[in-house]
């Protein structure tokens, strides 16, 4: 049994087609509220952060110590080694409301929580 197929053509109509496609998911898709925390002489500031609940966060790390920290939350599920003198981002999750508390896992007496409302 012999399967004959005729050649697919492409057009320009069938490449836009694709392309708006595609492009759907990302504009459906939620802006990440940004949060900012500043890790400085072994201490989170501030050490009580706001976020708004059911909204993707991007939560920047500043490190302004002159050694690496690293930023903690079992109830986040994140943990991320920021360089000294360095920053990061770490991109959680839609959250529910409630308190996420977290810490520098190598200076444990430096802890913080996020209020999510």
């Amino acid at each position: 049994m012999f399967i004959v197929r005729a050649p697919i053509k492409i057009t320009k109509l069938t490449v836009v087609t694709c392309g708006l496609a595609l492009m759907v998911p990302i504009a459906n898709a939620q802006q990440a509220t940004e949060i900012q925390v500043t890790y400085s002489n072994g201490q989170f500031q501030p050490s009580d952060l706001k976020a708004p609940a059911d909204k993707p966060l991007a939560l920047r790390v500043k490190n302004l110590d002159a050694k690496a920290m690293e930023f903690e939350s079992k109830s986040l599920r994140v943990e991320k080694v920021v360089a000294a003198k360095s920053e990061g981002v770490i991109n959680i999750r839609a959250l529910k409301p409630g308190r996420y508390e977290f810490y520098d896992d190598f200076n444990e007496k430096a802890r913080g929580a996020m209020n999510v409302q």
